[in-house]
């Protein structure tokens, strides 16, 4: 019988190992490893790993615990541990050998001892955070102010790597048009190297400090594995006393590291750094545009009442001069109509009220007409002070596209012609 007589699909041949598997003593059998990439959705998926004392894999297995078990576990887990099932966690599990001719070997967890847990990983990090704590500077950063807007901005990450990309671009091209000065502090942000890389930048970064308004350290989603590197005692030390504010940015938003504890701000993600930055920036513009449209408005304001106080007492001075010459002719009326019949010393005592009302006359009138000037002139003085001329005399200026007057940056697109109107002169630019 030849070679070809004897073989079998490879559906047959996964048969008979799951056969095999189902003969041998494979049922519920307790392990120990390390949980890693744990995903909850219906059911719990994750990897079960063990390490040799270098740190390296050794042995992987993915496993399963079903949905109608996994939330009793977890349940009874979270509620012995202090925290909920998931991933870098060391686990004591039963389990039980599930081979599938068409998926492959995985582990069904029928199990979970929460008193072999509190795996490596967060027992090293609880260490680290009560060393830190008792050496007072755990919260050293945390405690810095932040600057109202950070745009000054130096970044630690991976060049190539593509959550700075998206930082980069999310930055870049934010719809308020802010300006943001980034320089990358390259570092390895992954592997034995990463702890030592970081804080190499940070002394550089520190070493001009005056340079920067904060520090950025992002990294990408990735394997839980991928991020032991954060939990590192040094360079956790190292972020909590810097003397710049420090935003992380590292994983996913479920992951979670050491430097979140200690960093001044914790964001999610790369991108949500860069969101972060953007609406603290926009929130201050909006501030600084909203007092700028009232000092406007007051300006305005201003000026248009002192234009209608003007034009009222300019109406009103040769009335009240009119009224006091028509009085003043209709007493001399008066007087000279009696005097046939008061004779010659009412004549006489006529006539010396009537130069006393003629000298009283006059200097009403004068003082009318004087006081009238200097409160017009008061008046001229205060609308020159808050004219537009003068306004722009003191180093202001207004711009206008198409002879309207521009009070927002979104009015304009790229290639609007706008002229800028100075005390002297006006320019004329185009919008880049």
């Amino acid at each position: 019988m030849g070679a070809s007589d004897s073989s079998m699909t490879l559906l047959e041949f996964n048969s008979l190992i799951a056969s095999a598997l189902e003969r041998a003593e494979l049922r519920e059998v307790w392990i120990t490893a390390e949980t890693a990439d744990v995903s909850r959705r219906n059911h719990c998926y994750l990897e079960l790993i063990e390490k040799d004392d270098e740190g390296h894999t050794v042995a992987r297995a993915r496993a399963a615990i079903w949905a109608n078990l996994f939330y009793m576990l977890d349940a009874r887990f979270t509620a012995a541990t202090g925290q909920p099932f998931g991933s870098g966690m060391k686990v004591m599990v039963k389990v039980s050998v599930n081979y599938h001719p068409q998926y492959g070997l995985s582990l069904i967890i029928r199990d979970i001892n929460p008193e072999f847990t509190i795996g490596d990983k967060l027992r090293r990090r609880r260490e680290i955070i009560e060393r830190l704590t008792a050496e007072g500077i755990i919260e050293m950063n945390r405690r810095l102010p932040l600057p109202e807007v950070i745009q000054r901005i130096a970044v630690i990450s991976s060049e190539t790597a593509a959550g700075y990309g998206d930082f980069m671009h999310q930055l870049e091209n934010n719809t308020a048009g802010i300006r943001f000065v980034c320089r990358c502090f390259p570092a390895p942000m992954q592997g034995d190297t990463a702890p030592a890389g970081i804080i190499r930048s940070l002394e550089q970064i520190a070493a001009e400090e005056e340079n920067w308004d904060a520090v950025v350290i992002i990294r990408g989603g990735g394997a839980s594995d991928d991020l032991s590197c954060f939990e590192d005692y040094d360079l956790a030390a190292n972020i909590a006393q810097f003397p710049l504010p420090i935003v992380i940015g590292i994983g996913h938003e479920r992951d979670v590291t050491l430097l979140d504890y200690v960093a001044a701000m914790r964001v999610k993600t790369p991108t949500a750094a860069a969101e972060w930055l953007i609406e603290r920036a926009e929130s201050v513009l909006a501030e600084v545009n909203s007092l700028g449209v009232r000092i406007l408005t007051l300006l305005k304001d201003t000026v248009h009442a002192s234009v209608n106080q003007l034009d009222r007492c300019s109406a009103e001075l040769p009335l009240l001069a009119r009224g006091a010459l028509m009085a003043s002719d209709r007493h001399l009326e008066t007087i000279a109509l009696s005097l046939p019949a008061t004779g010659k010393a009412s004549v006489e005592r006529a006539m010396l009220r009537l130069d006393s009302s003629r000298e009283m006359l006059r200097m009403l009138t004068d003082n009318i007409l004087t006081a009238g000037h200097e409160r017009l002139d008061s008046i001229k003085q205060l609308v020159d002070a808050y004219s537009p001329s003068s306004v722009l005399k003191r180093g202001y200026s207004y711009t206008t596209r198409d002879n309207k007057i521009v009070t927002s940056s979104k009015q304009l697109t790229p290639g609007d012609v706008i002229t800028t109107h100075l005390a002297s002169g006006k320019i004329k630019s185009v919008v880049k």
